[in-house]
């Protein structure tokens, strides 16, 4: 999750493009939800002076005022020179999704430089991050104190996947369950405990590190976000995995995540839709 400066102004501009789209998208709204209210009857005035409890505004009683974090967004990607990982095609599959559900819940595995987009553009609803690295923690924090991260740890490393994916094909990790209380290997247990209550809309795995062999490994990132969004209550979870060029994140999101529920894939990022299993748990972990 954590991004490499790159160089590219195109993508720079275009991503400031999103959020200026969404500054525009928002004032049109406003504008026309005003504009559909009756006028207020205005009080004959006197000559001179305002009414004795009248306070004057250069604001009309319609102005709103941007989200705090979509105006720190705007400002934070106009004028810093680190671009986020994903490209432009990869981070427009999800705002897409995003466009549609937000006000939503959005739990992201990874904290970066592009954390305060997704949070910007998931304005009004949650957005929680996970993280593995403390002081990458604290250095985002002080600068975006708004976002609400937590730290992970992953006891499986990349050199292990091979082993996992047949554990993860055992008796013990195809019942649907909540994480925490799985007998599954690959189940995260150890999470905070609102990221298991919380119905999530949307599931980001983009962290932890996993480009080297001793490095932790997204294995039981992709397996728990697939088991959290079939163990829902109802409706359907939107899951997108980065960086499925892979093998680790190729291999774990086809297996748990399954290929019929890909809808789309756009350079490194592959998108699934996984429904709720709850009404019927004895149905095929893939279909």
């Amino acid at each position: 999750m954590r991004p490499k400066t790159q160089n590219s102004l195109n993508i720079k501009l275009l991503t400031l493009g999103v959020f200026i789209a969404f500054f525009l998208l928002f004032v049109l709204r406003s504008s026309f939800s005003s504009s559909n209210q009756s006028p207020i009857p205005t009080l004959p005035r006197p000559l001179s002076g305002p009414l004795k409890d009248e306070k004057v505004s250069n604001c009309s009683p319609s102005c709103n005022k941007i989200p705090s974090t979509l105006a720190q967004a705007i400002i934070h990607y106009s004028t810093s020179s680190i671009i986020p990982q994903q490209t432009l095609k990869e981070i427009s599959v999800t705002s897409k999704i995003l466009e549609k559900k937000s006000p939503c819940n959005f739990l992201v595995f990874g904290l970066g430089h592009d954390s305060l987009m997704w949070s910007a553009l998931n304005s009004g609803g949650r957005t929680i991050f996970l993280e593995e690295d403390e002081s990458w923690i604290e250095q985002i924090k002080r600068r975006f104190p708004m976002l609400e991260s937590y730290h992970v740890s992953y006891d499986s490393k990349v050199n292990q996947a091979d082993e996992l994916l047949e554990v993860g094909k055992g008796p013990e990790c195809t019942p649907v369950a909540d994480p925490r209380y799985s007998m599954c290997q690959l189940a995260l247990k150890g999470l905070p405990s609102e990221v298991y209550e919380i119905k999530w809309d949307l599931i980001m795995v983009d962290a932890p590190t996993g480009y080297y062999d001793e490095a932790p490994g997204r294995m039981t990132a992709i397996y728990t976000a697939g088991m959290m969004a079939r163990n829902r209550e109802d409706g359907v979870t939107d899951v997108f995995v980065h960086d499925v060029n892979r093998d680790v994140e190729d291999k774990f999101s086809r297996a748990f995540l399954c290929d019929a529920y890909v809808k789309k894939q756009e350079g490194r990022i592959r998108h699934f839709r996984i429904p709720s299993y709850r009404s019927n748990l004895n149905q095929p972990f893939c279909p």
